[in-house]
C-alpha cells in the first residue's frame, strides 16, 4: 500500500513534469567568468577611491556582491594564469616554466587533464568560451592555421569557443571558431610602435581583422550566447569570457577617446567596463541574473609604469609595489569581484588570501562534483568565503610566479621571494647577491605591505621554513588537501 507521503511526493513530481505550480528544486547556478587582460586593481574605485578611470559597471558588481582584497593570479603574466584558472593547477608544473606562449605555440594543457569546463560539462552544464585563448593550438611545433586546430578549446571541455589565439599584439591576428579559423590570415601587418601602449608585432593578419573591433566583436558574441541560454534555462551554463583588453595595443573606439584621466590606457579601460556592462545587461534581460554567479577579475597586474604614474597621476596597481610581470605584489595581486544574488551578501568584502587556481575546487563544491587526486592539484574551495562562513584561512599558503620564473611563497604575514629584483618588468629585474648579502627577499606584508624592508638576513628561521615549504610543495606535485 502506498503511504500518503509517497502519494503526495509522486503527485508533486507529476505536476512539475506537466509544468504545474508545485515547487521546483533550485537549478545549479550559471557561472559567467569575465577575465580582463592586464587590468590593475587600482583601476576600480572600489579598491582605489582615487582612480582616474570610470568603471561604474565593475564597481556596481562589487556593490551588489563581494570584493576580494587579497586575490592573486598565480602568475604575473597571461598564459600561466589562464592555465591555472582552467586547470586548478600552478602552470610551473607544466612544460611552461617562464614567459608566455605566442600565437603560433602548440597546445599547453595536457591531454586528458580535467578542466573547469570539462568538469562542469560532466555536471550537465553547457560550456562556452569567448575571447583570448593564449594556451596554444594544435600539436605541431608551429601552429598550422590552414587545417583543423586540434587540440583546441573544444578538446578541453568547451562545447563552443570563439576567439583569438593569443594576445592582441602577437600574430597571427584572426578569429577562430571551435577548431578552425573564421578567415585565413592571408594579409600582413607591419606592426606598430607608434606610441606608448600602441604596439603590436608584425606578422600575418586576416584581411578584415581590425584591432579596435576585437573587443566589441567578442562582447557581441558573449551577449549572443547569454541570449541563447536565456531560452534554454533548463540547462545551466558556464561562460568564460577572457577579454583581450586592456592589454596592448590600447585601441579604444573613438567614442571612448579622451574620456578618462589616464590617457589611452584609461580610455580603453572605460571601454572594457562598458563591454562588461553589456554582458551584465544581457544576463539580466535573459532572466538569468538571480541564478547566475558573475565573476569579474584580471589575469595579472597592469602594465603601468612609474612614468605613467608621473604623467597621469593614476595608480593602476594602487599602492602595491611593481607592475605586471613582477614578483612583487602589483604583478599578481588583482581585482576580483563576485555577485551571486541571495547567496553572497551585497557590498561585502573578503580578506581571504586566495588564487585564480581556486575556481575549479569552488565550482566542484557548488555543483557537487568530486575532484580526484590527479586534477586541480592546487585549487582550494573558496565557497565558505563567498557565503561568509569561513572562520579560518582557506589557503595555508599561496605560490606566485614572475615572468622570468622567480618564485614567491606567502604564508600568514610572511612573503618569501627566491631572488633579488622584480623578476619581471620593473627595474632592477635581477640582482646578483653580494658578499654576505641576502640571496632573496623576505617581507612582513602586515607591517610592510609595500615591500620596502627586506628582512631576509634578520629572520633566518622564517626564511628556512618558507624555503623548505616551497620545495616540498614543488616536489609533492600538489598543494590541495586531497
Amino acid at each position: 500500500m502506498v503511504s500518503r507521503r509517497e502519494f503526495c511526493a509522486a503527485l508533486s513530481a507529476a505536476v512539475v513534469m506537466r509544468g504545474g505550480s508545485a515547487p521546483v528544486a533550485r537549478q545549479k547556478p550559471n557561472i559567467v567568468y569575465v577575465l580582463c587582460d592586464d587590468l590593475g586593481i587600482g583601476d576600480l574605485a572600489c579598491y582605489n577611491p582615487y582612480s582616474m578611470v570610470a568603471m561604474p559597471n565593475a564597481n556596481r558588481l562589487a556593490s551588489e556582491g563581494m570584493r576580494f582584497d587579497d586575490m592573486h593570479s598565480s602568475s604575473a603574466v597571461c598564459t600561466p594564469s589562464r592555465y591555472s584558472i582552467l586547470t586548478g593547477r600552478y602552470c610551473w608544473r607544466s612544460r611552461l616554466k617562464s614567459g608566455v606562449l605566442d600565437g603560433e605555440s602548440p597546445n599547453l594543457i595536457e591531454e586528458g587533464r580535467l578542466t573547469v569546463p570539462g568538469m562542469l560539462k560532466q555536471q550537465g552544464y553547457y560550456t562556452a568560451g569567448v575571447g583570448k585563448w593564449h594556451l596554444g593550438l594544435g600539436n605541431d611545433p608551429k601552429t598550422d592555421y590552414s587545417k583543423p586546430l586540434h587540440p583546441s578549446p573544444v578538446d578541453h571541455g568547451f562545447d563552443y569557443y570563439f576567439g583569438i589565439p593569443s594576445s592582441l599584439d602577437f600574430p597571427p591576428y584572426l578569429f577562430f571558431e571551435n577548431d578552425r579559423v573564421v578567415e585565413a590570415p592571408t594579409a600582413t601587418t607591419e606592426g606598430s610602435k607608434a606610441a606608448r601602449g600602441v604596439f603590436w608585432r608584425a606578422g600575418k593578419i586576416a584581411p578584415s581583422f581590425k584591432m579596435e573591433e576585437c573587443l566589441p566583436t567578442i562582447t557581441e558574441k558573449a551577449v549572443s550566447i547569454v541570449g541563447e541560454r536565456g531560452k534554454k534555462k533548463e540547462q545551466p551554463f558556464f561562460l568564460y569570457v577572457p577579454l583581450p583588453s586592456p592589454h596592448t595595443p590600447w585601441v579604444p573606439l573613438e567614442k571612448y577617446k579622451g574620456k578618462s584621466g589616464a590617457g589611452t590606457y584609461g580610455d580603453y579601460v572605460m571601454e572594457v567596463d562598458d563591454m562588461l556592462g553589456r554582458i551584465m545587461t544581457a544576463v539580466k534581460e535573459a532572466g538569468l541574473e538571480d541564478n547566475t554567479i558573475f565573476i569579474f577579475t584580471s589575469d595579472n597586474g597592469s602594465d603601468w609604469k612609474p612614468e605613467d604614474i608621473d604623467r597621469w597621476g593614476h595608480r593602476a596597481n594602487a599602492e602595491w609595489r611593481g607592475e605586471k610581470a613582477d614578483i612583487w605584489e602589483a604583478g599578481h595581486r588583482i581585482p576580483f569581484v563576485v555577485r551571486w544574488p541571495s547567496k553572497i551578501q551585497a557590498n561585502s568584502v573578503s580578506d581571504q588570501r586566495l588564487s585564480l587556481t581556486d575556481l575549479m575546487a569552488t565550482a566542484a563544491a557548488i555543483t557537487g562534483a568530486t575532484l580526484l587526486r590527479n586534477a586541480a592539484e592546487d585549487s582550494f574551495n573558496m565557497l565558505p568565503a563567498l557565503l561568509g562562513t569561513a572562520k579560518t584561512p582557506i589557503r595555508p599558503s599561496i605560490i606566485d610566479h614572475s615572468i622570468d620564473g622567480m618564485f614567491c611563497i606567502t604564508e600568514g604575514d610572511w612573503k618569501l621571494e627566491e631572488g633579488l629584483g622584480s623578476g619581471g618588468f620593473s627595474s632592477p629585474k635581477r640582482v646578483e647577491p653580494g658578499p654576505n648579502g641576502p640571496s632573496g627577499q623576505l617581507y612582513n606584508l602586515a607591517k610592510d605591505p609595500h615591500e620596502q624592508h627586506n628582512l631576509y638576513l634578520q629572520q633566518p628561521q622564517i626564511v628556512a621554513h618558507l624555503h623548505a615549504l616551497l620545495q616540498k610543495e614543488k616536489e609533492t606535485g600538489y598543494t590541495r588537501t586531497m
